[in-house]
């Protein structure tokens, strides 16, 4: 996760010359967020997103933050915590912005994030969730490269456990790194992050 973290910093001094007073923010709240600063920067989401009813674009950030938080901790009532968060943040982005590729790639991370915490427990629930946000969103916008890449990477991850064979999902890992070379997001503060992990990802599939 930290390689979505370094993405994120690396086009932040282009959003510091931004001129509108929401530019601003979240030129602001994506440069703390470069700099490790996860509460801070949330805050600042919090407050674009108390003004900018409708912009999806300061919950989902919100969201992010939180989901890969919860991957970082052990900590089950810091966990719990984050989790209720991002869901909360989640419930009010698709609100404003139903059927949104980008809001699903997050929900179904968040599903994952919630089932790494009891893999035991929620592993059924959760992951047959995660993979019902990710079918969506790929029938959806199957041209978007953090669906098909998160998809892949996530069925990667249950074909370990399982013992089956990854090939389909490298290829589709491949085939995502065509799709990040394509993307151009609307606006600077439009996710773009993936590509890196997703080179990171097709490497480690070689090494097989």
């Amino acid at each position: 996760m930290k390689t979505i973290i370094t993405s994120i910093a690396i086009f932040v001094c282009s959003i510091l010359s931004a001129q509108t007073q929401y530019e601003q923010g979240m030129g602001k709240a994506m440069q703390l967020w470069g700099e490790g600063k996860n509460s801070e920067a949330v805050a600042t989401f919090e407050r674009i997103a108390s003004v900018e009813q409708t912009n999806w674009l300061p919950n989902y950030y919100i969201a992010f933050i939180n989901t890969i938080e919860t991957f970082g901790t052990k900590d089950k009532e810091k966990a719990a915590a984050l989790i209720s968060k991002a869901q909360d943040a989640l419930d009010n982005a698709t609100a404003i912005s139903p059927n949104n590729t980008e809001i699903m790639v997050v929900q179904a991370m968040l599903y994952t994030a919630i089932l790494v915490q009891d893999p035991m427990a929620n592993g059924q629930k959760y992951g047959a969730l995660a993979m019902e946000q990710y079918n969506k969103a790929l029938i959806i916008d199957p041209k978007n490269p953090r669906v098909v890449f998160s998809k892949a990477e996530f069925e990667i991850g249950g074909a370990k456990y399982w013992g089956t064979d990854t090939k389909p999902m490298c290829e589709a890992i491949a085939k995502s790194l065509e799709l990040f070379a394509n993307f151009k997001p609307e606006s600077q503060f439009h996710p773009s992050w993936g590509a890196d992990r997703a080179k990171q990802a097709l490497e480690n599939c070689n090494k097989k």
